[in-house]
């Protein structure tokens, strides 16, 4: 069920970060984000930004390495790029499963709409709409 639809334009990157701060009240153990954008839309640069916020500072786009773990102190963190898969035989092969129901984990999934039949809510999705080379529109909505 669809319930909270939040919408922020953002001019800059110093925009992008504001509203990555602002999604950070969402963010929680057990929470699973997914990002959907065509090719160049800010899919990593949110997450990084998100990463920040939450004291990751090392982190990296997973595009060739399907998925990158992030572990500290506070947060246990799954960060997934569907880009490069194939078929989702493969993301049945690494255990995405055990990734996706880790309770204790975030999960962040970029081009998640790539592989829709292996997501189920809840999760927060955001759709990252180019409007033009610096402006970008993000539509934030929560399923449970």
């Amino acid at each position: 069920m669809l319930k909270e639809i939040i919408e922020f334009t953002s001019h800059s990157e110093l925009d992008t970060k504001r509203f990555s701060d602002e999604i950070l009240r969402f963010i929680k153990p057990g929470c699973r984000l997914l990002l959907e954008g065509n090719l160049g839309a800010g899919k990593t640069f949110l997450v990084k930004q998100l990463l920040n916020g939450l004291g990751i500072s090392n982190s990296v786009s997973p595009t060739f390495a399907i998925i990158n773990e992030y572990h500290d102190s506070h947060y246990k963190i799954y960060h997934f790029d569907f880009y490069r898969i194939n078929r989702s035989e493969e993301l049945i092969d690494i255990g995405f499963s055990e990734y996706y129901n880790d309770s204790d984990a975030i999960v962040i999934i970029e081009w998640s709409n790539l592989f829709e039949e292996l997501l189920y809510a809840p999760f927060i999705k955001i759709e990252i709409v180019i409007i033009d080379e610096i402006t970008r529109k993000f539509i934030l909505t929560t399923h449970d």
